[in-house]
């Protein structure tokens, strides 16, 4: 089942995609609930006539970075380093970013205020359905309704300078975060579950029509079950909690190919650059960016005397 959240006739709507059609479902019906079966109302209206949203408001966003090869490209552009930090084999590492800055499959991404390198992120992301604590892999494939497209938006210069303090990234991740175009149900993506659990699906990043990226989905370090696992590690994960793969490697990034290239060859986005990415089972979102505001001057750190009373 493929749900989907939008705008129609001035109304938000839910509703569950057919082909070119989507069929309203009852108002009040959250996407989360149409995954569990609820049923769709009659007629049907043409995907054409809708403006596509976001296909949900997640309640937590957790971005995971599980690509061996976007994490030694990356780490390379980002302050020069090689290779990978034995400390990632441990675990999947993740982040929280920011649920509010979440924007539509084919909604305009403003440039983060004072960034001249803005770059795209290829992800999938994993929607949560059920509420569980301390899962193993096993029990939290339960606990996975869906899957949509995550693009993680990064101003790679704003990124590279806060992450000097030791605290991950901030104002770098902060602008946007596409979900879309759908909420795509987990049983419509078993077809392409491999033998080792993961989920084979093609990945292609473009910008203005050039493809600069493609992987495979199943390159992953570890299965999504073992990600939703590892964050309700002494933790609750509740319905409507997103997880993100991570950046695909082989151009799932500018970012990476920067690194492979010490260059920033293709160059970092810019105004009316289009930015599209696909993922076998789940389809396109397409965002252009667009002039951003300009940053509002904050003061730099006072230098205290560190009296003491």
């Amino acid at each position: 089942m493929r749900i989907a959240t939008y705008l129609h006739a001035g109304r938000r709507r839910c509703g569950i995609v057919e082909d070119t059609v989507v069929r309203h479902l009852p108002d009040g019906v959250s996407p989360l609930e149409a995954a569990l079966g609820a049923r769709p109302e009659q007629p049907a209206v043409p995907l054409a006539d809708v403006r596509l949203l976001a296909p949900l408001e997640p309640a937590t966003l957790r971005d995971f970075v599980t690509f061996e090869e976007h994490v030694e490209g990356v780490r390379r552009s980002i302050d020069g380093s090689g290779g990978v930090p034995e400390a990632w084999y441990d675990a999947p590492t993740f982040y929280f970013t920011n649920p509010y800055a979440v924007i539509g499959p084919y909604d305009d991404v403003p440039v983060p205020p004072g960034s001249q390198a803005l770059d795209f992120e290829l992800e999938v992301a994993a929607v949560i359905g059920r509420e569980g604590r301390d899962l193993t892999p096993e029990q939290a494939r339960d606990h996975i309704i869906g899957y949509t497209i995550l693009n993680d938006w990064s101003a790679r210069d704003l990124q590279s300078r806060e992450m000097q303090v030791r605290l991950g990234p901030c104002k770098g991740k902060d602008t946007a975060a596409t979900l879309g175009p759908y909420l795509v149900t987990s049983d419509e993506l078993e077809p392409y579950r491999d033998a080792d659990g993961f989920l084979r699906l093609a990945l292609t990043a473009s910008v203005n029509g050039e493809v600069v990226g493609e992987d495979l989905l199943s390159n992953m370090s570890w299965t999504f079950e073992e990600m939703v696992a590892y964050a309700s590690r002494g933790a609750v994960v509740r319905p409507g909690d997103v997880l993100g793969s991570g950046t695909c490697g082989n151009g799932g990034c500018l970012a990476e190919l920067w690194g492979v290239r010490a260059e920033q060859s293709p160059p970092p986005l810019k105004p009316g650059d289009t930015v599209t990415l696909t993922v076998e089972g789940i389809g396109t979102v397409s965002n252009t960016v667009v002039t951003g505001a300009d940053p509002v001057p904050i003061p730099a750190a006072r230098r205290r005397t560190r009296e003491r009373p």
